[in-house]
Order: C-alpha cells, then sequence, then structure tokens
C-alpha cells in the first residue's frame, strides 16, 4: 500500500536527516490525513491506493502550476523548490499507461460495451475510470475517448 511506502520513507528521510525530503512527504502524509477525515462525511473508496492516488495527483497538478507560475515571475528558486517537492510526490504516484497503453484500453472498452458514438463517451470514460482510474491523466484520457468515439483516430 502506498500509505505504507509513504511511512517507511518518512522513516528513512528521518534518519537520514533530509529535511527537505522529511517536509515533503510530512505534506503528503497531512494531505492524505485531511483527505481521510473529508471522506468521513461521505462515502470512502473501496481502494485505499485510489484515495491517496487522488491526493498524490492534486498536489502533483498544483506543483506543476506553481513551478509554471513563479518561473513566468522570475522567481527561479521557488520553482525548483517545488520541483524538488514534486519529484517526491511522483515518486509514490504509480506508473502512467502511456499514449499507446491508454489508446489500447479504450478500445478494448469501447469494442466490449458496443460504444459507437459521442453519446457513448460517458459509460466509456466511467469504465476506463474504473478499471484504470489511478495509472491514467484522466483529462488526456476524456480527449483520446472523444477522438475514438468522434472517428478522430
Amino acid at each position: 500500500m502506498i500509505r505504507d511506502e509513504l511511512k517507511a520513507a518518512q522513516t528513512a528521510a528521518m534518519k537520514a536527516r533530509d529535511q527537505p525530503r522529511t517536509q515533503a512527504i510530512r505534506l503528503i502524509m497531512a494531505a492524505v490525513k485531511n483527505r481521510d477525515i473529508e471522506a468521513r462525511t461521505g462515502q470512502a473508496p473501496a481502494d485505499d491506493d485510489a484515495l491517496v492516488v487522488e491526493v498524490l495527483n492534486r498536489m502533483a497538478k498544483q506543483r506543476r502550476e506553481s513551478i509554471e507560475m513563479f518561473r513566468k515571475g522570475g522567481a527561479e528558486d521557488r520553482a525548483d523548490a517545488e520541483a524538488a517537492e514534486l519529484a517526491i510526490v511522483e515518486e509514490f504516484l504509480p506508473r502512467r499507461l502511456d499514449e499507446a497503453e491508454t489508446r489500447a484500453a479504450i478500445d478494448a472498452i469501447a469494442v466490449e460495451l458496443g460504444a459507437a458514438g459521442p453519446k457513448d463517451m460517458g459509460r466509456v470514460i466511467a469504465e476506463l475510470k474504473a478499471r484504470h482510474g489511478t495509472a491514467l491523466d484522466m483529462g488526456k484520457a476524456s480527449g483520446l475517448v472523444k477522438a475514438r468515439l468522434t472517428g478522430g483516430a
């Protein structure tokens, strides 16, 4: 489980006195804890790793946006600090499917569901997310689904 990997990495970073890494992992752990608290009021995902990956994806996206803004503003030192945090966050994310693997998964699901046009996009995306949600960038995947179902690819 990703939580166990995070705890082990935090312990190792603390023993190595790696302050930046320890700090970044503590931020991740705090974000996961906050998400746990939010989930108590709603319905928690069946897979704990899905919850942790959701938090990690959100953190990675925030870091990428911050890096871009800092670079535009000329704050290279801040951008470098965010990039270092992003690298640590990405260590704990599962391997992403590349574009070819994503297209293959979309094709298989579309054939299986008998999806023929844009009206079936919601069903294909829902099934894709259910099967491969933690290994996909759903923003890019939805564009590929749309292209597949409208005949663009």
